[in-house]
């Protein structure tokens, strides 16, 4: 029996579905239910509000990066041990990768997609500034637009006065849709964001804390959240999604391909690599399941923070996830010991996977601070916001992916390379532009690019560089 789930989503993006779904995983956890939190899509920044609210990891559902497949088994896997799901949409209801060849009412990666997927109903909060009667005919047709999702009710958000929710309620009436709640104007519970959205949690500190618990109370107070939980359902088959599993049958598809992948089981026995992540306030995006991928390949996982700790003992593999780096840039160019331990050992041919932040920090500087040093171009803030998923070819071999292999990423930054690396490129895509665009780059052991990539979908991927650090380690001196 799978955990049932309610489906958070609103018309359009700045609705308040964060405010809403947080409050809503805080309220129903201190009513006594164990919670598990959901984001639709590739972000990074919800999901650690909500797993302040929850108490355990928040996950994303992403068909886009994982594949379709894997959406319910990582959702039951992440529900394990629950019995109720929060599952906060992404942008609009039926807004998903723009694909010019899709003309169905279900994009792929929407939200509408995920609540199809699960079986879950849909509540839709609706950011009621400037809504009036006309309210009704907007529900009507998000109704009635895709007839396999099912609105199980509406959320007022932002509502001006009594006399304003009682209209309100009426135009929603006249739709048949119940109203679950309607929460009042609230500047307060704005949490400070900036040029990505959200400032994530663990940098907000005891701010995030403060505020989740407001929003807590705030949906505690003006939600009705037995009806909420009463309505939750899902109707999904099929086993969890087991790590263990996925790269038992990546090893078996590489075999058959004649590539080399390291059996984890004898990779555990020979040897148990030190993979060294990166954390702290300037590294925070990243995703629950690379952990247990690495774990499962037969690695011990050590995090730390490059802001004022040093290189885990033993570490023979390292991974730099993306974040902030350009907020921090001042502090990580200060621990100079950091900078040079890493240079060096991706001189001895460590493996090395960098993404977004990582690639930044492995530059010579960003925005004139002195970074690593391990890629041969510079960094800088720059004017625009680059974003979007991306069919990407892996151009050269590295640590994790050979020459050819095809990957589903998301670029997700406003920085820029003022001096590109010279050295080989990691990836080639095309751009709606139609120009091929060449990122990141390949050097030694290294692999460095803006594209985020979802480890559950490249299982293969994982087991490789698992195994680069096993060997590492097995003919290197560790660190």
């Amino acid at each position: 029996m799978s955990t049932p789930a309610i489906v958070i989503a609103a018309p359009a993006s700045g609705s308040g579905k964060t405010t809403v779904a947080t409050g809503l995983i805080g309220a129903l956890r201190r009513a006594g239910h164990r919670v598990a939190p959901f984001k639709v899509g590739p972000d990074y920044i919800d999901p650690g509000y909500h797993g302040l609210a929850a108490g355990r990891p928040g996950r994303n559902l992403d068909p886009v990066l994982v594949g379709a497949d894997r959406v319910v088994p990582l959702y039951r896997h992440g529900s394990e041990g629950c019995d109720l799901a929060v599952v906060e949409g992404v942008m609009g209801l039926f807004d998903g990768r723009i694909d010019e060849n899709n003309t169905g009412p279900v994009a792929e990666g929407s939200t509408a997609q995920i609540a199809a997927m699960l079986g879950a109903p849909v509540i839709l909060v609706v950011d009621a500034r400037g809504h009036s009667q006309s309210l009704a005919a907007l529900l009507h047709g998000f109704a009635t637009f895709d007839t396999g999702i099912r609105l199980g009710g509406v959320i007022l958000n932002r509502v001006g006065s009594e006399r304003h929710e009682q209209v309100l309620r009426a135009a929603c009436a006249r739709v048949g849709l119940p109203v679950l709640g309607a929460l009042p104007r609230l500047s307060e519970l704005e949490v400070p964001s900036r040029h990505l959205g959200l400032i994530p949690a663990v940098e907000h500190g005891s701010a995030a804390h403060s505020a989740v618990e407001a929003m807590t109370d705030l949906v505690a107070a003006h939600l009705d959240l037995a009806a909420l939980a009463a309505l939750a359902a899902s109707n999904i088959q099929g086993p969890s999604w087991d790590p263990a599993e996925e790269l038992h049958t990546a090893i078996a598809v590489a075999a058959e391909q004649s590539a080399d992948l390291a059996d984890p089981a004898r990779t555990a026995t020979e040897t148990a690599p030190v993979i060294a992540i990166a954390g702290g306030p300037a590294f925070t995006f990243g995703y629950a399941e690379h952990r247990e991928l690495l774990t499962a390949a037969g690695a011990r996982v050590a995090v730390f923070d490059p802001l004022r700790d040093e290189l885990p003992s033993g570490t023979a593999g390292l991974v730099i996830p993306g974040g902030f780096p350009e907020e921090h840039a001042a502090d990580l160019a200060a621990h100079t010991p950091l900078l040079t331990a890493i240079a060096d050992q991706a001189a001895r041919g460590i493996p090395i996977h960098a993404e977004c932040a990582g690639l930044l920090y492995l530059t010579r500087s960003l925005d004139g601070h002195r970074m690593a040093g391990v890629i041969n171009a510079e960094a800088e803030f720059g004017p625009r916001l680059t974003l979007g998923y991306r069919d990407a070819v892996a151009l050269t071999a590295s640590p994790l992916w050979q020459p050819g292999e095809r990957v589903r990423g998301h670029e997700f930054h406003r920085t820029r390379l003022t001096t590109p690396a010279s050295d080989p490129q990691a990836w080639a895509w095309r751009a709606p532009s139609g120009e091929t665009v060449r990122e990141g780059t390949t050097l030694h052991n290294v692999h460095a690019s803006y594209l985020h990539t979802h480890p559950a979908g490249n299982p293969s991927a994982i087991a490789r560089f698992v195994s680069v650090a096993a060997n590492h380690a097995n003919t290197q001196a560790p660190v």
